[in-house]
């Protein structure tokens, strides 16, 4: 009766373990995915008075639906803007009284999945007073719900901190030579760099990994002073 007792004792230690160490692997894996969903834009900065192609790129955003389409609001101080042709997507732009453009909506032919990379571009030119700041708010609808990227950050505020930060584009004052601190070159080709990566996703990971060896080590002690 007691040999039976100490084998459910210890059958039971070994399922606490199996449970800390499999926590700790679900919270490594799950915690950088929640924070690494967002909307990003390449080139991140662009040059006063001059033209650029941008291109918003995305993953998941509405927990485990596909998305749909993005709908991307125009900043003031764009002299132009001309969405980029894919056959990925239906175009839809929308004009203010000005007749500029005020918004782009990308609608998917086929739902993005949560577990692939979707970009759409446009080419977007500025005009010589340009603000030395662009947000582009973005609504990105899904088959179930939607995410509104269109928080920013405030003075001295890390854009990371924030929930679903909009992209934003910096824009360098033109140089005597008409091009910015970086070059004309530099611009264009930044478009199709990747995206920096967040630090943040990976640091909480770790936090998970940390956690989840803890928990192990833990529970092997306790495991070893009962036993």
């Amino acid at each position: 009766m007691s040999s039976n007792n100490n084998t459910r004792t210890r059958a039971r230690r070994v399922a606490i373990t199996s449970a800390a160490v499999l926590g700790g692997a679900v919270l490594a894996l799950a915690v950088p995915t929640m924070a690494a969903a967002h909307v990003g834009v390449s080139p991140d900065e662009l040059v006063a008075g001059d033209h650029g192609v941008l291109t918003f790129s995305f993953s998941h955003g509405c927990e485990d639906s596909p998305t749909t389409s993005l709908r991307i609001t125009m900043p003031e101080g764009l002299a132009s803007v001309a969405p980029t042709l894919d056959g990925d997507w239906t175009i839809d732009v929308e004009r203010g009284d000005d007749g500029l453009v005020s918004a782009v909506t990308y609608t998917a032919l086929t739902p993005v999945p949560i577990d692939l990379r979707g970009a759409v571009s446009m080419s977007v030119g500025l005009d010589e007073d340009t603000p030395s700041s662009l947000a582009f708010p973005v609504v990105q609808q899904c088959v179930e719900g939607a995410t509104e990227w269109t928080q920013l950050a405030a003075d001295g505020e890390d854009p990371h901190s924030l929930d679903s930060p909009a992209p934003v584009v910096t824009v360098a004052e033109a140089t005597a030579d008409g091009h910015g601190e970086h070059g004309a070159a530099e611009t264009t080709t930044d478009a199709a760099a990747p995206v920096a990566a967040d630090p943040l996703p990976t640091v909480l990971g770790a936090g998970g990994l940390v956690a989840g060896i803890a928990a192990l080590v833990v529970a092997v002690l306790a495991y070893r002073r009962r036993a």
